[in-house]
C-alpha cells in the first residue's frame, strides 16, 4: 500500500497537470531557501563576529578566511536543521491544490474532498514548523552520538512529516478529531510511509520536490487507507 502510493505520487510529480502547483511550490521552496540563508548570514555577521573580535583581539589576517568555511559549515547546517520545517510550510499553503489535482486525475468517481479553511491550514503549518524545528534540533545533537545520527534523522523526520501530511490529506474529507484519530489508529503505516517521504528530503536537490511528493503519497494512502475502514 505504501509503495503503491509513493509510486503513483511519483508518476504524477511532472505530469502536465501538476506543472502549475509544481512551479508555485518550487519557486516559493527556493525563495524561502534564499531568504533563511541570507537571514542566517547576517545573524551570524550581527552576532557572532563583534563577539568573537571582542573574545579574541588582534587576530591575524588569516583567521578571516578561517571564519569564512566556518561560517559556510555553520550556514550549511541551518539550512540543512530548516528544510524540514519549511517544506511543511510550503505544504501547508499548496497540500490542497495537489489534492485536487490528484482526486480529479486518479480518482474521478469518488466524491471530491474539502479544501481544508486557509487560515486553519496556516494555523497548523505553523505550529507544526516549531514541533519540526524542535525535532531537528533533537537530531542535530545526536550527530554526536556514532550509531544513531543518521537513524534519529530518519525517524524525528519521518514520524513528524508522516503525520503531518496524512492528517492533512485526512482532513479534507474529515473533522480534525476523526483525522487524527483515523492517523493514531494506522500510525504504523503512516510512520513508514513517513520514512519514505524522509529519504526523498534527504536527497539534495530532489528535497525540494519533498511537499509536492508527500501530499500527493499521503492522498493515496488516505484513499488506500480509508478503503479498508469500510465495512
Amino acid at each position: 500500500m505504501i509503495l503503491d502510493a509513493a509510486r503513483a505520487a511519483a508518476s504524477r510529480l511532472f505530469s502536465p497537470e501538476f506543472r502549475s502547483v509544481f512551479l508555485k511550490t518550487i519557486g516559493l521552496t527556493l525563495l524561502a531557501l534564499v531568504a533563511l540563508w541570507f537571514g542566517i548570514e547576517s545573524l551570524l555577521e550581527w552576532l557572532a563576529w563583534p563577539w568573537l573580535h571582542s573574545l579574541l583581539p588582534g587576530l591575524p589576517s588569516w583567521a578571516g578566511w578561517l571564519g569564512a568555511i566556518v561560517a559556510g559549515i555553520i550556514l550549511a547546517m541551518g539550512m540543512a536543521l530548516l528544510i524540514a520545517p519549511v517544506t511543511a510550510i510550503i505544504a501547508g499553503l499548496f497540500l490542497d491544490d495537489v489534492a485536487e489535482v490528484v482526486e480529479r486525475t486518479d480518482y474521478p468517481d469518488d466524491p471530491p474532498g474539502r479544501p481544508v479553511p486557509a487560515l486553519h491550514s496556516l494555523v497548523l503549518a505553523m505550529k507544526f514548523f516549531g514541533v519540526v524545528v524542535l525535532g531537528n534540533i533533537v537530531a542535530l545533537l545526536l550527530l554526536l552520538v556514532p550509531g544513531v545520527n543518521i537513524a534519529a534523522f530518519f525517524i524525528v523526520n519521518g514520524y513528524l512529516l508522516g503525520r503531518e501530511f496524512f492528517e492533512f490529506a485526512a482532513m479534507r474529507f474529515r473533522p480534525e478529531a476523526e483525522a487524527k484519530a483515523l492517523r493514531r489508529k494506522h500510525a504504523g503505516t503512516v510512520f513508514l510511509a513517513g520514512l519514505v517521504i524522509a529519504a526523498v528530503l534527504a536527497v539534495p536537490v530532489l528535497n525540494l520536490l519533498t511537499p509536492l511528493f508527500a501530499a500527493a503519497m499521503m492522498v493515496h494512502l488516505h484513499k488506500a487507507v480509508s478503503v479498508r475502514e469500510k465495512p
